[in-house]
Order: structure tokens, then C-alpha cells, then sequence
């Protein structure tokens, strides 16, 4: 029986590159070493970073104005990280709420002393929407956003268009959709969704937005970069996993591929919700996500029936989060077709069985 992992994170990763890190584990390229064991200051590892700086530029079509950073503590430290770097000329940022990370994310650009922090949308308690962005007519030192939610399952397909820096948390659909990234001034991600195993996070950054400053060293971009994200033992390992990732893509097409084949895992999923008596999935059809799908009967005991089963059939990991119950599906990079096609197949026999 084929074992798929729907997990929003961590999530699965791609077969082909389990098997390079299971032959290489004891001998990386004939060192000797396993490559959780070489120096991160090593001519090895050089190339490992390296490589997988310009194979992620490459694949998002970003050419030298921009720097990448393999940086640690997730997605949730550069919550704090960017109005530290990023809020210095007027001491004004703006937010799109589009649902809890987002939040997490206000919360946290809160904290910085000093800095006013502005909402600038409202996507309503039940977050089934993007709303747009209204015209920004004040200055601020930039707009964030949360690329794709992945609690409520809703995505950004197009950019707000805006007069001051574009910042992006982008974690749960990072490489899965092909936004135009030149209209990015920093995205980050934390990679354990569609690239590495939890401990790495990436940062995209133009480099003008790296200026000089007092802040501690390991909160500060400018610094980090001179240094090349080896400021400090880097999670050597997942950047590793990353690069055989960042290769795999490429082989995969690029994001544009990607993105047509998380299109089709998607459409699969949803065009059944939409016919289904069972299950619903309450999400603004033109906001619905590509990689995150939550759904659910109308009973809570139903739902609860439906995981056990599904889990019991070899589909792991549907219960959705806690904020908003039922089922979620993730369906990122690594889920193959016929991943979603053995969701989709199983949820016609449940349904079936409980009408």
C-alpha cells in the first residue's frame, strides 16, 4: 500500500532526493566524512552553499541585485528581523492580514519600539478571502504580506501593486507558485514545507536593502551577507538537502513547472469538493491556495471518522489545524499526482459509503 504524507510541515520530500542523501550519508563525494559531519568551513561545504545560492537566483529568475541568506530560527525570527533591518527611514510599516501568520507577524513588528505598525486590510474573522490592498497614499518603509495561508488555505495568485518595498513571507508556497520575484524587495521562507527539513530558512533580498547598522550581529542582514550566511555554524545539513532539492526542481522544469503541476493536484481536489454532497471546502474560489486545501463534512464526529480511515488506507496527516478543525490536504512540490488521485478516489468511496 503507497504511503502518502500530507503534512503542512514538515512535509514530504521528493523520493529521488532521499535516495541521494541515504547513499551519500556515509561518504559525502568520497571525503571520508558523512555530510553531517563536515566543517562548514570547508571547500566542501563551500560548494554546497554556493551551488545552491545560484541554482535558487536561477530558478527565480533574479540576477546579482539580489543575495540569498541561509539563516536559522524559521520563518517566525524574521517576523522580528525585518522592521529591524528594513524600518529605518520612516518608522512605518504596513501589513496585510490575511490570516494567523500573519498576525503572528503584526504581533511581533509590534514589539519593535517606536515603530507604528498599520493593518491595511481586513480579510474577516473566518479568513476565506485576500482582500486587496488599498492604495498606500502614506510612506511607509514597506508592505508585508503572507504569500500563501497556510491554515486557511488561501493564496495570493496576483501581487498588490505599491509605491514602497515589498516584503513577503512566503513559507508555505515557496517555489510552488511562479510570482514575478523581481517585484520582491526580501521574501523569506522557512524551508521545511517545500525544500529542506525544518532548521533552515531562507531570506531573498535586494541588496540595497542591505545597509550598515548597530543591531546585533546574527539579527543583522548586512552583516550576515558579508559573511555568507557563515556568521555562524550554518544547519549544514539542510542546506545540503536544499541544494539536491533547488537540483531536483530544476530537472522538475523550474517553478513554472511546478506551479502547472501543483495547478493540476489542486484542480483535482477542488473540482471534486465543488460536486461533492459530503464534504465542502469554504474558501473564495478565486483565493483558493495550490498547495494548502482544507475541507470538511458538516459533522465534527464525520471528520474525525474520515482521518482514521484515511490514515488506516495510507493517507497521513489530513486533520486539519487546530484554529480551524476538519481536514487539510498539502499538496506541495514533493506530492506526486498520484498523490492527490488517491485522496481524491478516497474521498469518493467515504463519501459513497456515508450517503
Amino acid at each position: 500500500m503507497p504511503i502518502y504524507n500530507y503534512a503542512a510541515g514538515p512535509a514530504t520530500l521528493p523520493k529521488e532526493v532521499l535516495k541521494t542523501v541515504q547513499a551519500e550519508l556515509l561518504d559525502y563525494h568520497h571525503s571520508g566524512m558523512s555530510i553531517l559531519e563536515i566543517s562548514h568551513r570547508s571547500a566542501l561545504f563551500d560548494d554546497i552553499i554556493n551551488q545552491a545560492q545560484s541554482r535558487l537566483l536561477k530558478l527565480m529568475h533574479l540576477g546579482s541585485d539580489f543575495t540569498v541568506l541561509f539563516l536559522q530560527g524559521g520563518g517566525s525570527l524574521q517576523f522580528t528581523m525585518v522592521p529591524l533591518n528594513l524600518a529605518g527611514r520612516y518608522h512605518r510599516v504596513a501589513y496585510a492580514n490575511t490570516g494567523h501568520w500573519s498576525e503572528r507577524a503584526i504581533e511581533e513588528a509590534k514589539r519593535i519600539p517606536n515603530l507604528q505598525v498599520d493593518q491595511v486590510t481586513d480579510a474577516g474573522p473566518e479568513f476565506a478571502t485576500i482582500p486587496p490592498v488599498p492604495s498606500l497614499t502614506e510612506q511607509y518603509d514597506y508592505l508585508h504580506i503572507t504569500t500563501n495561508n497556510t491554515i486557511f488555505g488561501t493564496a495570493y495568485h496576483q501581487l498588490p501593486q505599491t509605491d514602497c518595498p515589498l516584503v513577503a513571507d512566503a513559507s508555505s508556497n515557496f517555489l510552488a507558485e511562479a510570482y514575478p520575484f523581481d517585484q520582491f524587495d526580501l521574501l523569506y521562507a522557512g524551508a521545511q514545507k517545500n525544500l529542506a527539513p525544518a532548521g533552515l530558512t531562507i531570506v531573498v533580498v535586494k541588496k540595497s536593502c542591505l545597509h550598515p547598522s548597530d543591531l546585533p550581529t546574527m539579527l543583522n542582514y548586512e552583516a550576515l551577507a558579508k559573511k555568507n550566511s557563515l556568521l555562524n555554524t550554518p544547519p549544514v545539513f539542510q542546506i545540503y538537502v536544499a541544494n539536491l532539492v533547488l537540483r531536483w526542481l530544476e530537472q522538475q522544469g523550474g517553478v513554472e513547472a511546478m506551479e502547472e503541476l501543483n495547478k493540476k493536484k489542486a484542480n483535482l481536489i477542488y473540482d471534486f469538493l465543488d460536486g461533492s454532497k459530503l464534504f465542502h471546502n469554504d474558501v473564495d474560489p478565486a483565493a483558493r491556495s495550490l498547495v494548502n486545501i482544507p475541507f470538511k463534512t458538516n459533522s465534527k464526529g464525520l471528520d474525525q471518522e474520515f482521518i482514521q480511515a484515511a490514515a488506516d488506507h495510507g493517507l497521513l496527516n489530513l486533520k486539519g489545524h487546530r484554529l480551524v478543525g476538519g481536514m487539510r490536504a498539502s499538496l506541495y512540490n514533493a506530492m506526486p499526482y498520484a498523490g492527490a488521485v488517491a485522496l481524491r478516489d478516497f474521498m469518493a468511496e467515504f463519501e459513497a459509503a456515508h450517503l
